[in-house]
């Protein structure tokens, strides 16, 4: 009897942890300054800057942490995130997550190729269909911490995509996922990739 309640409890407290999130309301005022580049409500309106409305909390919290504690390089966020604590980091999270994402269109010339590329991947030479952990819409595995990409700009993605494959991203962990991926592609599967996840909802 004993070890069952000290079974659920500890599986009480496991989930406890796991459903633990930041202040998406308390967020909303801690991410004013965030809104110059990625937009008020986290759908940036300039291509370079990344859209975060609806980009789910796990994602968020690692690239705030990683780029605050030099695990991944940002120049725009250059100090920003310095002198923000953990829990200004999970509200500002659940904010942007809690947010509607915006989506914009792909260049109808480079659809196909996108397509393909982002559903059947380049299986000959190893890699697999960003669907795996991206999810068919786009929409990634946010449990799993795998980003939402469906809408995001194909400049932003363009860049991003390019940084792992040429190794100046490195934030994917040690199994090296994105940087293997990239590696696998052109700079026209690129164009075309990060064209077509624009358009993706």
């Amino acid at each position: 009897m004993n070890k069952l309640i000290v079974s659920l409890l500890l599986t009480l407290g496991l989930v406890g942890v796991a459903n633990a999130a930041g202040d998406a309301k308390a967020g909303q005022a801690k991410a004013a300054v965030c809104g110059a580049c990625h937009g008020a409500d986290g759908n940036s309106m300039a291509p370079n800057f990344p859209k975060l409305a609806g980009q789910g909390e796990r994602y968020l919290l690692k690239q705030m942490h990683d780029i605050k504690d030099g695990k991944r390089t940002v120049l725009e966020m250059t100090g920003l995130l310095t002198n923000l604590s953990d829990e200004d980091l999970a509200d500002i999270a659940a904010y942007f997550s809690s947010q509607n994402g915006s989506v914009g269109a792909a260049d109808p010339k480079l659809v196909a190729q996108g397509e393909a590329l982002f559903r059947g991947g380049k299986l000959a030479e190893g890699m697999p269909a960003c669907t795996g952990c991206h999810n068919p819409a786009g929409q990634g595995n946010a449990e799993a911490g795998f980003p939402h990409l469906g809408g995001q700009h194909a400049a932003y993605t363009a860049k991003q995509l390019t940084a792992f494959r040429e190794g100046e991203r490195t934030n994917d962990g040690d199994a090296m996922i994105m940087r293997s991926i990239a590696g696998k592609l052109s700079n026209k599967d690129i164009a075309a990739i990060s064209s077509y996840i624009e358009g993706l909802h």
